[in-house]
């Protein structure tokens, strides 16, 4: 019996000297992962042209990238923690108590910011293992703990601040809340686009080049164990894609202010969290225990660790959150971090996690914050009332979701 071989399956040329094998070029245009890039790229196009450009402007886009970085912090642990298959509603109420926490500390207490910083990400982390026992080693949903934890850390946030709040904050958390990068070399010219900062101009060229060469030894890793790659055009194409838009995004900065302090904490973030997730044990095990939780028990992975550490991380990232949310206004304010759940929460589910647990990447969940972000920044340049916000956040994560369901029952389908 002949089985025809499929696309991804090498082909066959015999020759003289034997067999010699190709690798199979194919168009591999996957809509599930790439279609959150779509949406962006199609968001921001149509808010692009209805502000009249105001929304690609230098300066709003520096806006967008401070006004919003907290979140996207919280959307890196949360993607985790959805990927193993929990949520956590808490987040939100630990940035205000984390937040509040350090005020006391650098205000009142006058402690330097370095160790206020620190013990601040300790006592997040605290948190984090206090929510990672009940679900990891009692068994209580996180659903449930969290819902708890929601209204606890709020009112310990209301107990530590009473109903006022704390501020001035050190120059240091300021700046890495609102500050940019000196401009350690001189501006370049741009020609119409005026002058620009040299330094983010070439931290932008490495950050391309380093890009390239990430997908270049993939692909090249792909073809000495033979198997099917995207043909020379598309592979071109999808790279210079992402390097046309930072290379975009980095002489806007350095036309305005220079890279955001913030924007340099969150890609460190990024590229870490990203490393974990593809490269490292632990990053697979969550993968594993999301996607199947019997079997990944029966192979030997330790589910309750893995829970309770996902659990500590989201903790310490609340802290970092709530250590930027409050040095940006300058105040600990015990409203703080409200509804900052369900924006992380969304930017996972729209970057393309998986209801199920299972699914899920760290630039998904960083593309999901932006589309929230651009939402949110592009509705405010053009005066929408907050019902009509919410109304297009609510609608988007729908289809998210949806999209997300459809897409599975149509895989299963084919089967």
């Amino acid at each position: 019996m002949t089985v025809a071989p499929t696309n991804a399956e090498l082909s066959m040329d015999e020759g003289p000297a034997g067999a010699r094998n190709k690798v199979t070029r194919k168009v591999n245009f996957d809509l599930k992962s790439s279609g959150i890039y779509i949406a962006l790229a199609l968001l921001v196009l149509g808010f692009t042209v209805a502000t009249g450009g105001d929304l690609l402007a230098p300066q709003n886009l520096s806006n967008i990238i401070v006004q919003y970085s907290y979140i996207l912090v919280l959307a890196i642990g949360m993607v985790l923690i959805i990927i193993a298959g929990h949520i956590d509603l808490s987040v939100g109420s630990v940035v205000a108590a984390t937040g509040a926490f350090a005020a006391v500390m650098m205000v009142d207490w006058h402690l330097s910011w370095p160790i206020a910083v620190i013990v601040t990400l300790i006592f997040g982390a605290v948190i984090g293992a206090w929510q990672g026992y009940w679900v990891a080693y009692f068994g209580i949903p996180a659903f449930i703990v969290t819902l708890a934890g929601m209204l606890l850390f709020r009112a310990i946030t209301y107990m530590i601040l009473g109903n006022k709040g704390i501020g001035p904050f050190p120059d240091e958390i300021r700046t890495l809340a609102n500050g940019f990068t000196p401009g350690f070399l001189n501006n370049v010219g741009l020609g119409p686009l005026g002058g620009a900062d040299l330094f983010s101009i070439l931290v932008g060229i490495l950050v391309v080049v380093a890009l390239v060469f990430v997908q270049w030894r993939a692909r090249a890793g792909r073809i000495r164990y033979n198997q099917a790659v995207d043909p020379m055009w598309l592979f071109v194409l999808k790279v210079a894609g992402p390097a046309v838009l930072v290379m975009f995004l980095v002489v806007q900065l350095a036309r305005f202010r220079n890279l955001p302090w913030v924007l340099v904490l969150l890609a460190a973030l990024v590229v870490g969290y990203t490393f974990v997730t593809n490269r490292a044990v632990f990053g697979r095990q969550i993968y594993a225990v999301g996607g199947n939780l019997q079997a990944a028990t029966l192979s030997g992975v330790k589910v309750k660790s893995v829970v309770f550490w996902l659990f500590v991380n989201m903790g310490v990232l609340s802290a970092v959150a709530g250590i930027i949310f409050a040095g940006r206004l300058n105040l600990a304010g015990p409203t703080a971090g409200n509804s900052f759940e369900l924006d992380a929460i969304a930017a996972a589910f729209i970057g393309g996690a998986a209801v199920q647990g299972g699914v899920g990447k760290v630039v998904g969940a960083i593309t999901g914050g932006l589309i929230m972000g651009v939402i949110n920044n592009g509705a405010g340049l053009l005066g929408w009332q907050t019902e009509k916000v919410m109304l297009a956040k609510g609608i988007v994560l729908l289809a998210a979701v949806a999209f997300d369901v459809w897409s599975k029952r149509r895989t299963a389908g084919a089967k």
